[in-house]
């Protein structure tokens, strides 16, 4: 057994096909004829814009609409003249059409790719792709084709690029393994659209398998069997058959009311990133926005967004939602989240240092125009503001002070908003958690972020590998502080929800259910799960199972009995 990233749900079992990649080797040497260099630059990049259309196209056919909005961002990018119009200078100071790419690319790539956020870090493996597909066209290497394999194949690649998704036939392919990549990467997002099971991030498995190897992807637990045993092969076909059947069944909590077993209501809402994202989370019955991560709008530019720019955005994922709750979170920015163009200065801990609603309140004329466009768009949907990373009162009030002045200015010109938007915080930190009593005086709202709750609370840096061991929401002091924000903002009588990683988790949804969690924010393509685990528990058989666990000592035995007490 070799364990990965479960990033796309099913059991795959079938003969294995390694695609191997070229390598990209040039020689970056010194251009003499800049005009010629520039004209192969262009005539690659028209190629490139070209057949990523065709793709998108494709793609679009084929799985959605949804899919094919991952190659549109590849041509945004290249098109973006902070990307090419910087190629373009380093090709007219003499560097060669390769080298001008792969440096441009990989400052990109290195920006990104530190954050936490692995939607973030997402934006790290698009520049990737368009780096890699440029450079081939550069080098006259064409992609490998895999729209001919063979029914009951295991797709092997170190990274499977849109590209290569494109091709894939989805009738053939069984499997999908890659040594690279997250639940959010193309490999994942496509995986999950064509439905294949998908397990990435699986150290050298192209070096350690050869073709027509026979392989098991589960892609559920994720974890990958090559040539397994009988017994385990004979196990897994009867999975797959009952994960088959399970998937039909919850096609059956489609356009239904989100409820427990004893039929109290809550609500589910969906994470996103884009304003178009909000379409995925309707295609996927979202019943709400609980986390709009606003700081893909300055992250996707190379300038400040106006106020008219982020009105736009935040307008039309409120139109979208028709009506649904939108909840904007302020620009999360710093810690983890660098944008070059903001000039933050380099600190000895970034993630105790100037981020987040600290950044926002010493930068408040862009801090305005961010709370102006958020109270612009009200006027088109219930649109709701969300400060992150709060640690005392006096954040909430500076924010409710600022949108207050806001309101007085649109009144006086006329400017349609919601009278009644809310502003809520983020409850993410042990400060807030310890206050959550006297927050809750202030916010309309509570959401609770997980990520960063469990790593202030256990004092971790998540990607730390020394220290992962630590970093659990099941860890006995991250449930306690849980638990005590939800009784804060119940008692209060304000809504508490939660965006982070742990509402979608099926070991944690009953706890929540316990603690009195109103509002669960997931990912969009778990909506139908949750709502199902959702459905099986009862507020009476949640609070039996919260009080066992709130008892044990360790996260171990929390987690051990989790799982026997599960309801999948």
């Amino acid at each position: 057994m070799i364990n990965g990233i479960a990033a796309s749900r099913g059991i795959g079992i079938g003969s294995i096909c390694v695609i191997k990649e070229h390598e990209l080797k040039y020689e970056a040497v010194k251009v003499e004829d800049v005009e010629s260099e520039k004209k192969r630059f262009d005539d690659a990049i028209e190629q490139f814009k070209a057949e990523t259309m065709e793709m998108a196209e494709d793609i679009r056919k084929r799985i959605g609409p949804k899919e094919a909005e991952i190659l549109e961002g590849h041509l945004v990018m290249i098109t973006d003249p902070s990307m090419s119009g910087e190629m373009g200078k380093m090709i007219a100071a003499g560097q060669c059409a390769e080298s001008a790419v792969e440096a441009v690319c990989d400052m990109f790539i290195g920006m990104f790719s530190k954050m936490d956020d692995e939607m973030m870090r997402q934006r790290a493996s698009d520049i990737s792709d368009v780096k890699v597909s440029l450079l081939k066209i550069l080098l006259g290497i064409e992609d490998v084709d895999i729209s001919k394999v063979a029914p009951g194949t295991i797709l092997v690649a170190r990274d499977l690029t849109p590209s290569m998704t494109s091709q894939i036939v989805k009738e053939n392919v069984a499997g999908i393994i890659t040594e690279v990549g997250g639940k959010t990467s193309h490999s994942a997002i496509l995986a999950r659209a064509l439905e294949i099971p998908a397990v990435l991030s699986v150290p050298d498995i192209t070096s350690t398998v050869k073709d027509k190897d026979t392989a098991i992807v589960d892609g559920t637990e994720g974890v990958v069997y090559i040539n397994p045993e009988g017994d385990v092969l004979s196990q897994y076909i009867i999975k797959r058959e009952e994960y088959i059947k399970k998937q039909a069944e919850l096609q059956g909590f489609m356009g239904k009311e989100t409820v427990t077993a004893d039929g109290k209501s809550v609500e589910l809402f969906c994470n996103i990133g884009t304003p178009k994202d909000a379409k995925k989370a309707m295609e996927c019955d979202g019943e709400g926005i609980g986390l709009f991560r606003s700081e893909f709008l300055f992250m996707d530019t190379n300038h400040l967004p106006t106020e008219d720019e982020q009105f736009a955005a935040y307008k039309e994922a409120a139109e979208i939602m028709q009506g649904r709750a939108v909840i904007i979170r302020t620009l999360d920015v710093g810690g983890d989240k660098d944008i070059p163009y903001l000039n933050i200065k380099k600190e000895e801990n970034p993630f105790l240092g100037y981020r987040a609603v600290r950044y926002c309140l010493g930068n408040k004329d862009s801090y305005m125009v961010q709370l102006r466009a958020i109270v612009r768009a009200s006027a088109f949907g219930k649109v709701k503001i969300m400060i992150p990373l709060v640690t005392c009162v006096e954040e909430i009030r500076a924010v409710k002070e600022m949108v207050a002045e806001i309101k007085k200015d649109f009144d006086e010109k006329n400017i349609a908003y919601d009278k009644d938007i809310e502003v809520g915080c983020m409850i993410e930190t042990p400060a807030a958690s310890l206050i959550a009593d006297i927050m809750a005086k202030e916010a309309d709202f509570f959401s609770i972020g997980t990520n960063d709750l469990t790593q202030y609370t256990m004092s971790v840096d998540r990607g730390n590998a020394d220290v992962a061991y630590l970093y659990s929401t099941f860890q006995p002091s991250v449930l306690r502080s849980i638990k005590h924000i939800i009784e804060c903002g119940t008692a209060a009588g304000i809504p508490v929800g939660m965006c982070g990683e742990a509402a979608a988790d099926p070991l944690m949804i009953p706890l929540l259910i316990s603690f009195g969690l109103t509002e669960f924010s997931v990912n969009p393509v778990l909506v139908l799960t949750a709502r199902c685990i959702i459905s099986k528990w009862s507020k009476a058989d949640a609070d039996a199972l919260a009080a066992k666990v709130l008892s044990l000592d360790t996260e171990a035995e929390i987690v051990a009995l989790l799982k026997e007490s599960a309801k999948e």
